[in-house]
């Protein structure tokens, strides 16, 4: 179910021999993404649940989810950089559908996350979710 972007990712990753290799990928991740404009950062895209600021503001095209998302932390821009990887392009209706939890799962991210950027990442992918939803 996952996206050709997204198994990109998880194909680097099955590739990279360490945790410390995977969490600078997920840096360099983060650098990549375009920065979201800041008039965008505002309360109503903000992601409450998360220890750095984080917002998201989605797009929907043609019936088609993609967002747009930033984060003051580098580590937190590069999981934003997946979840884009995970959701951008899905047909809206299927946004739910998606086993974020069992994709993110393949790249062994919760056993290497903090409790706090593992809650974040959580919070995260509920808003997504969503903001899906109310497309």
């Amino acid at each position: 179910m996952a996206t050709p972007a997204f198994e990109d990712i998880a194909e680097t990753f099955d590739f990279l021999e360490d945790w410390e290799e995977r969490y600078r990928h997920v840096i360099e991740l983060g650098k990549a993404m375009p920065p979201m404009d800041p008039s965008l950062q505002v309360p109503a895209t903000k992601v409450e649940g998360c220890a750095s600021q984080v917002w998201i503001m989605p797009r929907i095209e043609s019936g088609h989810f993609d967002f747009q998302g930033d984060s003051d932390a580098l580590i937190v821009r590069g999981l934003i950089a997946i979840l884009h990887a995970l959701y951008s392009g899905v047909p809206v209706r299927e946004v739910a559908a998606i086993d974020a939890s069992a994709e993110l799962g393949r790249l062994g991210l919760e056993e290497h996350l903090s409790a706090q950027r593992s809650n974040g990442l959580r919070a995260m992918v509920e808003r997504i979710r969503l903001l899906a939803a109310a497309a």
